[in-house]
Parts: C-alpha cells; sequence; structure tokens
C-alpha cells in the first residue's frame, strides 16, 4: 500500500470512530496520522523496511503496529470490525454540509438508512424533522447540503482557487475602509489543492465589507452572516468564508487562520513558555492579562523571538525548530528563474511559433528556453519524427541569428516513456539534442514494481536530462502513477537526472513532499511552465510555490543558473 491509501484508511477510521461516538482524543491521533501521511516525503514502506514506523511524524506505537499490519497482509483487523460496527458507506455523509458524526449516528440508528439516497429520500418525505434534536429547518439544511455536495468535486485545484481568491480580494480592497486583505489558510500555503476559501480583510467598518462580499458575482446561497464572519457558496459549489478584524488585530488573526493546525500547537506552545497566551485577536499575558495587539504577522512572530516564517512552509513540519536556529532556508523566487526548459511550439500541440515563443520569453526576462515539442509516438499532441526535428534544429538557428545573444534558445524534445520503459528515439539521436525531458503521459495504470522498474529505465539513461511531471498526475480526475519514489529519486540522485516541478496548476508535479525529499537526497530539480501558450508563462509562480513548499533556495533549482553554467551542465550529461 502506498501513502495514499495508508492515509485513505486512517481518514475512514477516524470518521466512523466519531460516528461511532468514540473520544475525541482517539479520532484526532488518527486523522493527524493520515495527513502525516499524506503529506510525507518518503513512501511508509520504507521505514516499515528499516524497522522505524515510529520515526514517522504523527505515528505512535499503536498506529504503527497498525501500519505494519496493513503492510505485512493489506488489510488491517481492526477497521473489518470497526465497519460491522458502523456502515462504512456514513464515512461518506460525513461530506454533506450540515452533517456532524452525531446527526449521521442518529439518523442511521433510527431510521436504519445508511447510503446517501436514502437520506435524500427520508429528507424528501419529511421523515428527518421529527427525530430529537432536528427540526424542518434541519431537514431542509441537509437537502441543501446534498444538492451542494452534488455540484462539488471534491478539493478545488489550486489554479482554480488562487485567481477566484485574489478576485475576491481585489473587489473587498476597494471597499471604504479596508486596511488589508489577504487569502489565509491552505491557500496562502500554496497547498496543491484547496478545500474552502478563506479570505481576512482588516477594517474599522466590517458591515460594508460583509455586504460587497454576501454580494459577489457568481454568489448562489448566503451560508451565513455576521458581525464579522460570512460564509458564502458560488454557483457551482465553491464555498468562502469572511473574517472581518480590526485592523490592529489583523497580524495575529492571519498568522492564525493561515498556519496549520500543527505549526500554530507550536507557536501557541511558545507564547506560554514567555507567559503568554496567543489567539486569533492578540497576545495576552497570563499575569495580569495586558493585552498586545499585532497588526502584522512580522510583530507575531517577533513577539515570540522568531523571525517571520513564510507561509508555504507553516505545515509543522520543521519550520519552528529552524526558525528558533535561524535556520530557515532562504527560498526561492519568481525573480530567480532564469530559464524555462519545456515548452512546446506550433510544432507539436503548441499555440505560437517558436519566434513568438522566444520573443514573449524574452519580455518576461528569461535567458534561456528549450523548445522540447512531444516526440513521434504521442500522435494526438502532433509529435515529432526525427525528420521534422532536423528542420526545427535549423529553424532555431535562424531565430537564434535574429533574436542575438540575449536569450539562448536550446531544441529539446519531450520525449514519451513508452509502456515498456523504452524511449522514441535511439540513443544516438537523444545525444544529438540539447536537452531531453522524459516524460509518462500513458499505461498509468500498470502495477507499482512495473511502472516502476518503467521509469527507472529512463532515469539511468545518460541521454536524459529531466523526468518531466514525474508522476503523470492531472488535477482534479486523474492521480499519479503508483510510483516508488523513494527508489525514483535514489536512483537519481545516482544518474544526476533532475526532476521537474511541472508548474501547470493541472500537474503541480513532483508534488512538495516529494520535491523536498529530491533535494535532501541532492537531486536537481527543475521548474517549467510546460507553456503551450504566451499566458502559460505566468504559471510559472505556481511551481515556485510548490518549490517554496519544499524548502527549496535558488541554488537547487537548474532554472535559476547562468546560461553558461547550465549548458555545462547538459554537455557533460551527453
Amino acid at each position: 500500500m502506498n501513502n495514499k491509501q495508508l492515509a485513505n484508511v486512517f481518514t475512514l477510521i477516524a470518521n466512523l470512530l466519531e460516528i461511532k461516538g468514540e473520544i475525541i482524543y482517539k479520532t484526532l491521533a488518527y486523522r493527524k496520522a493520515a495527513e502525516s501521511l499524506d503529506t510525507l516525503g518518503r513512501e511508509a514502506s520504507e521505514y516499515w523496511k528499516e524497522g522505524k514506523l515510529a520515526d514517522i511524524p504523527g505515528v505512535g506505537k499503536a498506529i504503527a503496529e497498525k501500519i505494519d499490519e496493513l503492510l505485512d497482509t493489506g488489510k488491517l483487523e481492526f477497521l473489518e470490525k470497526l465497519k460491522k460496527e458502523v456502515p462504512e458507506s456514513l464515512a461518506g455523509w460525513l461530506q454533506v454540509p450540515s452533517l456532524g458524526p452525531k446527526k449521521v449516528a442518529l439518523i442511521w440508528k433510527t431510521l436504519n438508512i445508511t447510503t446517501l439516497a436514502e437520506l435524500e429520500a427520508a429528507a424528501k418525505e419529511g421523515r428527518l424533522r421529527d427525530l430529537p434534536g432536528m427540526g424542518a429547518k434541519s431537514e431542509t439544511a441537509i437537502l441543501d447540503g446534498l444538492a451542494s455536495l452534488a455540484r462539488r468535486s471534491g478539493r478545488l485545484p489550486l489554479g482554480r482557487a488562487y485567481p477566484l481568491a485574489r478576485e475576491i480580494i481585489r473587489v473587498l480592497k476597494g471597499v471604504k475602509g479596508v486596511v488589508a486583505a489577504e487569502p489565509a489558510g491552505s491557500l496562502r500555503r500554496m497547498r496543491s489543492t484547496i478545500g474552502d476559501l478563506d479570505i481576512l480583510v482588516a477594517s474599522k467598518d466590517s458591515a460594508a465589507v460583509m455586504e460587497a462580499f454576501v454580494n459577489l458575482k457568481g454568489v448562489e446561497r448566503v451560508l451565513g452572516k455576521g458581525d464579522t464572519k460570512a460564509s458564502i457558496e458560488f454557483f457551482d459549489g465553491v464555498r468562502a468564508q469572511l473574517w472581518v478584524h480590526p485592523p490592529q488585530e489583523f497580524g495575529t488573526a492571519l498568522q492564525y487562520a493561515t498556519g496549520s493546525k500543527d505549526h500554530n500547537v507550536q507557536l501557541r506552545q511558545i507564547a506560554l513558555d514567555k507567559g503568554l497566551s496567543l489567539s486569533d485577536h492578540s497576545f495576552k499575558k497570563i499575569k495580569g492579562g495586558k493585552e498586545i495587539f499585532c497588526a502584522t504577522e512580522e510583530e507575531v512572530y517577533k513577539t515570540l523571538g522568531l523571525p517571520w516564517i513564510p507561509p508555504e512552509l507553516r505545515e509543522g513540519r520543521g519550520e519552528v525548530d529552524a526558525a528558533k536556529k535561524d535556520k530557515l532556508p532562504k527560498l526561492i523566487q519568481v525573480k530567480d528563474i532564469k530559464s524555462n526548459l519545456h515548452m512546446h511550439s506550433t510544432y507539436s500541440d503548441g499555440n505560437l511559433s517558436m519566434l513568438d515563443m522566444a520573443k514573449a520569453a524574452m519580455r518576461r526576462g528569461l535567458k534561456v528556453v528549450a523548445f522540447t515539442d512531444h516526440s513521434v509516438s504521442l500522435g494526438v499532441a502532433n509529435g515529432l519524427s526525427i525528420e521534422r526535428h532536423k528542420e526545427q534544429a535549423a529553424e532555431i538557428r535562424k531565430i537564434q541569428k535574429q533574436l542575438g545573444d540575449e536569450i539562448l534558445i536550446l531544441h529539446g524534445s519531450e520525449v514519451e516513456i513508452k509502456a515498456d520503459g523504452s524511449l522514441d528515439y535511439p540513443d544516438a539521436f537523444l545525444a544529438s539534442l540539447d536537452l531531453v525531458v522524459a516524460s509518462l503521459h500513458s499505461s498509468l495504470r500498470q502495477p507499482r514494481e512495473k511502472i516502476t522498474e518503467r521509469l527507472l529505465k529512463v532515469v539511468r539513461n545518460p541521454h536524459v536530462d529531466i523526468i518531466g511531471h514525474p508522476t503523470g498526475r492531472e488535477f482534479p480526475d486523474r492521480e499519479g502513477a503508483d510510483l516508488d519514489m523513494e527508489v525514483i529519486l535514489q536512483a537519481a540522485a545516482e544518474s544526476g537526472v533532475a526532476m521537474e516541478i511541472n508548474a501547470h496548476p493541472s500537474r503541480l508535479d513532483l508534488d512538495d513532499a516529494y520535491a523536498r525529499r529530491a533535494n535532501e537526497l541532492g537531486v536537481p530539480i527543475s521548474i517549467n511552465t510546460d507553456a503551450h501558450s504566451e499566458e502559460d508563462y505566468d504559471m510559472l509562480h505556481y511551481g515556485v510555490a510548490i518549490g517554496r513548499r519544499a524548502w527549496l533556495e535558488p541554488g537547487n533549482v537548474v532554472n535559476t543558473w547562468t546560461a553558461k553554467k547550465l549548458t555545462d551542465w547538459l554537455k557533460k550529461r551527453k
């Protein structure tokens, strides 16, 4: 079982235990383990082989024993017994807005129904309103929640959440009296997928901000509206929440709403050690109760004796200890990127000619671009034969002469990794290219061992420079290949091949956990836009955000290197 499958098991256990009515600390332990596994940079099976399951953050002795059983047998007796007590289908009910574990248990036990279809029928027939603690309003809320769930497609990809949040913030910043407005939560931490959108505003006049928020374009329902908090749902099922704080409290509020649970717990402990309590409103001295207000996050961290910690790092994965030791990484920024080494033109499936794409890159200050049009077997993308590649190389020489020394244009290819691990072109031709990006696009559902061996063959090929979007995932509909990433990354460290963070928001692949592990092993990282149009260059910030979440500094990323350093590296690989 891979980490995602293990995390799903422990999330299911936590949900069923909540419905059963188990004490909260037990369910929280399973949820913490699930979250840790979901963001772990190594497969749990590697820790298992080394006898070090307890080294996984959030995994104690009891959960380590359960992971051991799952990895050894593929099943968990504890879960099988639990599913006999609480029907597994009820866990899905918890996704329905307005339905908590107590209401789920009440409806199930009273009406003896276990499916969402049965729940909807019972609500429409008026059979819920007479249950203890419920009524007609509760019944209507459940029906609304079921309709909302049908509209929603799970977590929101970052590429969809980010522009929506920026538009909301643009509107709110236009409200008179607004001093500041920022996204918060997992969006500000730039996670690959987002739940609801969290927006914070600093203003002395909350009423005007609330009115603007609930009247945003595209709002279908106002889920709640108070003096300082409101919640809305758009027509497509996306939900957003707004909190308005006085300007003097904005720093503590933004910090509180941004950090992960583990990050915030650590900060609150530091505050307690200093004789302070920390809330979203202020610091408060435990003796005397005097409040300390922070208008900015920098003031919050300074009060704790820490440097400001970038939002992307606030996951409780060692950043607080690093801050204490003044060893936070100097994170990569968009301005550090000097090259784009994975992009397409009209030679394959791009929208612009190579000349137009190169000029667009120059306008953005890039010093190197590599045209990596698709290889021949990807017919759907108009893949190039060797003869067409030779034509492209001749055109690149003409464009280079026309544009001069301001930008270096490399001739490469995004080469298809075929089902047996072979590549589209012979090694002799690959060696003639300036750069080779090898990518998985097909047969992604091969068994773990087979697809891992398939990619390993390519990682070890000395003519391959970059592994493009390594798992092949696409949000929101396609999971990545079930690769043994630890084995892949170890091999990459030995061969010196670079692993890509593909900045396209539908990919963001490698993810931050694996990119951080790759960096720990000394694997070069390449952040590319996979641009097919001029507008695609502007996706770069998504890839850089994943790099920042992976603790990457500029020197860890080949795209920050000078043209000479980059070409020297490529020549050594031939």
